[in-house]
């Protein structure tokens, strides 16, 4: 990628718009005015996601959505029309939840930062993927919720990345009453980074996206993949871990680079090596 555009190739991709600039991909959900969470949706966002993984011309992936919603989460009515099925949908639903688990985790492993734009309200898997990135900027109007108990559904899966990022009293709070939070309960929370007013959402995105730019990439690859892991061991195992994800760092060309340029007080050239 090299310049600012938008693809849309197929009917999937019209679900899904994208726009490249400066090393930032922004990949805007487009299928109000829910913005559900299909297979289809979920489908192209994965792939868009892996492509951005492996495309060196991006450093930053922002994901938006189109419309007054985030994402409403999954499409209940695509869900529902296959309880028609021979087996009462089981498949399908299957289906449904592995893809949006395996979307998620795409988000925590890929190599760049992914940064939620909010606009609106991100409701159940919407909010899990809020929860799923790295990053999550809303305007001070952006609700957020795991309604799935209010519909005879716990918002299990939901739950595996809002209990990883919300103190469990909170997250319980959200899943067993499935009420609406506002932007600064999210953001106390955890949730969110930051509230911004609606009009200045998309500058201050920009400022941390950029702000991320200008970084080695291969520092932050290697920062985010040694976050996550060491978030699952053992106080001791995770020392152990980072000290040799340090030395390895440190051996690194950018390394050598960046704390040359700080000792000689000049700009960094990165190489990404």
């Amino acid at each position: 990628m090299s310049e600012a555009k938008n693809t849309t190739e197929n009917e999937d991709t019209q679900l899904l718009e994208r726009e490249f600039d400066a090393g930032v991909l922004r990949l805007t959900l487009a299928n109000p005015p829910a913005n559900a969470l299909s297979i289809a949706l979920m489908g192209t966002l994965k792939e868009a996601l892996v492509a951005a993984g492996d495309d060196p011309a991006v450093r930053v992936v922002v994901i938006a959505a189109a419309g007054k919603l985030f994402s409403a989460g999954h499409d209940l009515k695509e869900l529902t029309l296959h309880r028609a099925d021979a087996d009462r949908g089981r498949a399908f639903f299957e289906r449904t939840m592995r893809l949006c688990a395996d979307l998620m985790q795409t988000i925590v492993h890929l190599p760049k930062p992914v940064i939620a734009e909010i606009d609106g309200l991100a409701t159940a898997a919407g909010c899990q993927l809020v929860a799923s990135c790295d990053l999550a900027i809303c305007t001070d109007t952006s609700t957020f919720c795991t309604p799935g108990v209010n519909i005879g559904l716990f918002c299990s899966t939901p739950m595996v990345a809002l209990s990883r990022n919300v103190h469990r009293k909170q997250a319980m709070e959200m899943l067993l009453t499935g009420e609406t939070i506002g932007a600064a309960d999210a953001r106390d929370y955890g949730l969110v980074n930051r509230i911004v007013p609606k009009e200045y959402l998309n500058q201050a995105v920009s400022a941390y996206a950029q702000s991320i730019v200008s970084k080695s990439p291969l520092t932050v690859k290697i920062g985010k993949e040694a976050f996550y892991r060491q978030a699952e061991m053992s106080l001791a195992e995770a020392y152990d871990y980072t000290v040799q994800v340090m030395v390895e760092n440190m051996l690194a060309r950018d390394a050598e680079e960046g704390i040359s340029a700080f000792i000689g007080k000049r700009k960094p050239e990165w190489t990404g090596e």
